[in-house]
């Protein structure tokens, strides 16, 4: 499924993006660290493995992503949501993730989640979204 807008954006799900791109994306967001020396391999598996890995482009260009990791049955958690600053404030950001969301959906998927970034509840929220009370998110350290 592709979903197309004037200007010549294009959200679809993909298995391969170049990794310069992609690593932009993660600069740009300020999720990447110049001492994480991670291989050109390691980044091609990030959108390979991922359930979905759906990617906005414009003219081709790799402008914003988001990913589902999930069995693809019951449960889904949507991950690592960024657009480009130069593209942001557009939309771009909440058409990937009603993207993901319809994709999960219609493969069955009822249970979706995601943590979000500080600042970013106002975004989750108008896309369906809610805080889950009496839930703590962890993370093995």
């Amino acid at each position: 499924m592709r979903i197309e807008t004037l200007n010549g954006l294009e959200i679809k799900l993909v298995r391969t993006v170049p990794v310069d791109e992609f690593q932009a994306l993660y600069q740009d967001a300020g999720w990447w660290k110049d001492d994480y020396k991670i291989s050109d391999a390691f980044l091609h598996r990030i959108p390979e493995e991922s359930a979905l890995f759906a990617g906005a482009f414009l003219e081709k260009k790799l402008i914003g992503m988001g990913r589902a990791l999930s069995d693809l049955c019951s449960d889904a958690y949507i991950q690592d949501v960024v657009v480009l600053s130069d593209y942001q404030k557009l939309g771009i950001g909440s058409m990937i993730v009603t993207f993901l969301i319809q994709e999960l959906k219609k493969r069955g998927v009822d249970w979706i989640g995601l943590i979000g970034e500080p600042g970013t509840r106002a975004f989750y929220e108008n896309l369906g979204f809610r805080q889950m009370k009496d839930y703590i998110p962890f993370k093995l350290e």
